[in-house]
């Protein structure tokens, strides 16, 4: 058995309909108990944002999904964290969640555990590759082992076409204006990304 966690944030529904393609990659191994949890939003920015339809929409599709609490993360063998992007790194939703886990840190409670990233950006300049390279330096305070998106697996990342997909993480690109949908090729890097998590998880707690 492997339980994995697929903790995320998402405003506009491209990071949620990315973990739900790592969540279908994460259960083809045979064992593996997978669970999606959102990361709260801030009421601030409820107030801020609801006004646009976009938002909005997508943050009536989160709905029933369980909001995540420091409990999942002691739960799970392998962690595939949903990032977008805010400025080249991970939002403050998401950095607040991992800021108030000082005591599994402490007691080491994640130490040993599996992780990975999926991101999304607004261009393929926006922070694709800083945003989990930044990420990193949190999970390893944290004692995880990260797991990246190796080329000779993914060979969608040798393109010049504007899709998201680095070594680093797995990745979509919705556009300045957030109307771009993940691409086919984004959602296949990103199972096969669980896909690894899962099989890493499994050999070292399975």
């Amino acid at each position: 058995m492997a339980n994995i966690l697929i903790p995320y944030y998402s405003s506009y529904g491209h990071i949620l309909d990315m973990v739900k393609a790592a969540a279908e990659g994460a259960k083809e191994v045979d064992g593996a108990e997978v669970r999606i949890v959102r990361i709260e939003e801030f009421d601030v920015v409820k107030d801020a944002m609801s006004s646009q339809d976009a938002y909005a929409e997508a943050q009536k599709r989160q709905e029933d999904i369980p909001v995540a609490t420091h409990d999942d993360l002691k739960w799970a063998d392998g962690i595939i964290w949903g990032i977008p992007t805010r400025y080249g790194s991970m939002p403050a939703q998401m950095k607040q969640y991992l800021d108030s886990a000082g005591s599994l840190w402490a007691n080491g409670d994640l130490e040993g555990k599996v992780t990975g990233v999926i991101t999304s950006t607004g261009s393929i300049h926006g922070g694709q590759e800083t945003t989990p390279i930044t990420a990193l330096i949190n999970f390893l305070h944290f004692g995880m082992i990260y797991v990246g998106l190796p080329y000779g697996e993914n060979s969608e990342q040798l393109t010049t076409d504007g899709i998201g997909g680095s070594p680093y993480s797995a990745a979509t690109v919705a556009g300045p204006d957030g109307s771009n949908q993940p691409d086919e090729r984004e959602f296949t890097m990103a199972k096969r990304l669980a896909e690894r998590v899962t099989k890493t998880a499994k050999a070292l707690h399975g």
